[in-house]
């Protein structure tokens, strides 16, 4: 039997090329040898969008367009709405008897993000206990792979100490322990080049954008603000332009030849944008077709289809789990 894993993106934006060559790509290949479920977190995304929640309904199904453009199939993966599935819910209160709120202060997931939205004392519950709504929906699905960036372990080892305490307290070995997949592609730089790229920051660049923003995006990318002439030298490491070649540039002996040339001097940055440009326009002009023919009917059909499936798997997970706690259900 092969081995289910548990992925999933905030609908909080339309999804980027970090969230492609980070996650999406690989999540293609694995659909064809895994038990794939892929959530679309909207709860989560309210933990800091509470009193914004028409921008996280409003892309529920773009992020579902997204999926299905890069060619993600519904009928190999269950793709779900993480809000209908209420058997998740329950199953964080029961965790949060499980975890200690220093414990979760401690993430260091959650103190970097804490930092990134410059929350402080006004940080809600709801965002300080995200780690263990992500353990109960790695949990009840039984999830043993999850594909996450380095930067998520943390909160993968707050799921796993959970599952730990839950079994050894009730005496049963119901939940699963998941190891984190990562990726051969480390975190995407923003095209500014001051953080990773990301839809709060506004510094990605979307699989949806349309051409002339896209090239926009790529003639705007921070460089080396010394390499002023072409005749310059050149700083290739923290050059924005060679972080996204060496991501997305197929030839990487031509790439290895452009840094040296650049390095000595006598390469301009219009050229290698040019480069860059005609790279990621070739790679997301199929996306973007694709994802003009996707209706909304269709995207909504996919959801419902999958979330009922993911609810009845879900179900079954809760009931084994309130039975090991040894909780009355007056239904039977």
């Amino acid at each position: 039997m092969s081995k289910t894993v548990l992925t999933g993106d905030r609908p909080t934006g339309h999804l980027h090329l970090g969230h492609y060559i980070g996650s999406l790509k690989n999540r293609v290949a694995l659909q064809d040898e895994y038990n794939c479920f892929i959530m679309i977190a909207d709860v989560q995304a309210l933990s800091d969008n509470f009193d914004n929640p028409e921008k996280v309904r409003a892309n529920v199904v773009e992020v579902c367009k997204d999926y299905l453009a890069v060619g993600i199939n519904p009928e190999k993966c269950t793709i779900f709405i993480q809000s209908l599935i209420p058997e998740l819910f329950e199953l964080t209160v029961y965790y949060l008897n499980l975890v200690s709120v220093s414990r979760l202060e401690r993430n260091p997931t959650v103190k970097a993000e804490l930092q990134q939205k410059s929350f402080s004392e006004s940080v809600t519950a709801g965002f300080l206990t995200y780690p263990v709504s992500q353990a109960a929906d790695i949990t009840a699905f039984k999830a043993q792979l999850v594909p996450v960036g380095e930067d998520q372990l943390p909160v993968i080892e707050v799921s796993n100490e959970i599952v730990r305490r839950f079994n050894r307290v009730y005496k049963t070995d119901i939940l699963l322990e998941a190891e984190a997949m990562l990726g051969n592609v480390g975190r995407l730089v923003g095209i500014d080049g001051k953080a990773k790229a990301s839809k709060s920051l506004n510094n990605a660049i979307f699989m949806s954008d349309p051409s002339d923003v896209l090239k926009q995006k790529v003639y705007s990318m921070y460089t080396d603000p010394n390499h002023v002439k072409m005749s310059d030298p050149g700083m290739v490491e923290g050059n924005v332009v060679f972080a996204y070649l060496d991501a997305f540039y197929e030839d990487k002996e031509e790439l290895v030849s452009l840094k040296a040339q650049y390095r000595k001097g006598g390469l301009g940055d219009t050229t290698l944008k040019s480069l860059l440009n005609g790279t990621l326009q070739n790679l997301l002009d199929p996306i973007r077709e694709k994802r003009e023919s996707i209706s909304g009917a269709t995207v909504l059909d996919i959801l419902a289809n999958g979330s009922k499936k993911a609810r009845k798997i879900a179900q079954q997970t809760l009931l084994e789990v309130r039975e090991a706690i040894g909780l009355i259900d007056i239904a039977q």
